[in-house]
């Protein structure tokens, strides 16, 4: 390796990887610590409705009373869709859309009694959204991270070159020596730690790039080039916007209140019962006919069953006729394309929602020692 910094690849790598840092590390640390925050975006989210949970649920009234509750405290607010509780003792979420274009949850109780609201865009986890996704500046912020997040991966790969031994086999990089003893094993202890962790930064970047402006456009550009396309975008990313239904006053408030329980002909109570049924993981909502719709146009002509849930491996979606009650549509993540399938695995990853606990630990220590290991070049 002694002779190596005389070549000129490795002198031009170098420099790579050194111009590459110098941009990057201020944007690592704030992404590093919000990425690594967010991860427990549902434990954050139920501790922030701890008093919306275990109360007494007797005398509890249905979900169409629910939301005639909220909508009563919100004159002229239009209902988007119910979350339904996760226990018995838990308030029903109902969400609204107000007529100042914001969104509102409302929490009420099993017996029918709004006992709070809060507004989803002020939530703690949609702050560490917003800083971690555009860093508050909106698109060209968006701009700003996808841009970090490239030259992170250009200095993840730098790094990998010109840290990689040459001249011996995969032994004390893929896996440490532990039998040479002493400074040696540990030697190898740190080499093996840093190649590791080099891999899941990588993963950890490339998985958020489908959220990225100008990557995820390009990307769904190929998709739709190459019929890779099965259903609807469910993530947001190249043009994609996931708060659509939640930015705009002309959907925020409309027709879909109280006028939309009224037009059909069967209630909601027999909806949320069927969507019990179905055991859909929390948290699971409901969404009337003619609702803003997440992704896509809106629901226009159905009662609308599905979950918020961010393991997209688990979400599918089960729509009902709203005169009958009788099952219309039926979709889940298989229906999916294998692109779709394989963007969602990894979005899921990213978020740490895969498979519980230890997917959160492993994001947690994958961002605070690429954070460290940056803060250390620096």
């Amino acid at each position: 390796m002694a002779d190596s910094t005389h070549i000129p690849l490795y002198r031009t790598i170098w420099r790579w990887h050194f111009y590459a840092g110098l941009f990057v590390i201020p944007f690592i640390l704030i992404l590093s610590l919000t990425g690594a925050a967010y991860l427990f975006k549902p434990e954050i989210d139920r501790w922030e409705e701890r008093a919306w949970r275990g109360l007494p649920a007797a005398g509890a009234v249905d979900a169409d009373a629910h939301v005639a509750a909220a909508l009563a405290d919100f004159p002229g607010a239009s209902f988007h869709y119910y979350r339904i509780p996760e226990a018995s003792g838990d308030a029903a979420v109902v969400h609204l859309g107000l007529t100042n274009g914001t969104m509102r949850d409302v929490a009420v109780s099993p017996q029918g009694r709004v006992i709070g609201s809060a507004d989803p865009e002020e939530r703690i986890s949609a702050w560490l959204a917003r800083i971690h996704g555009s860093l508050l500046i909106d698109r060209a912020g968006g701009l700003i991270v996808e841009l970090a997040a490239s030259w992170a991966i250009v200095l993840v790969l730098t790094g990998l070159y010109l840290w990689w031994p040459r001249g011996r086999g995969a032994a004390g990089v893929v896996w440490p020596r532990l039998s040479l003893g002493g400074r040696a094993a540990l030697r190898d202890l740190h080499a093996v730690t840093g190649f590791w962790v080099s891999g899941l930064a990588l993963v950890l970047l490339l998985t958020a790039l489908p959220w990225t402006d100008v990557w995820a456009s390009g990307f769904r550009a190929i998709r739709a080039e190459m019929g890779w396309v099965s259903g609807v975008q469910d993530w947001k990313g190249g043009g994609v916007d996931h708060h659509a239904a939640h930015d705009h006053k002309s959907m925020a408030a409309g027709d879909h209140g109280l006028h939309a329980l009224a037009a059909a002909a069967v209630p909601l109570a027999v909806i949320v019962a069927k969507g019990e049924a179905e055991n859909m993981p929390a948290p699971a909502i409901v969404q009337p006919p003619g609702a803003p719709n997440l992704f896509g146009p809106p629901n226009t002509d159905a009662w609308t069953l599905t979950t918020q849930t961010q393991n997209r491996p688990l979400v599918r979606k089960v729509s009902y006729d709203p005169a009958t009650g009788a099952e219309v549509e039926r979709s889940g993540f298989a229906d999916k394309h294998a692109i779709d399938r394989a963007v969602g695995y990894g979005i899921a990853w990213h978020e740490g929602q895969l498979f519980g606990l230890a997917n959160q630990l492993i994001g947690v220590a994958t961002a605070l020692a690429l954070s460290r290991s940056r803060s250390r070049a620096s």
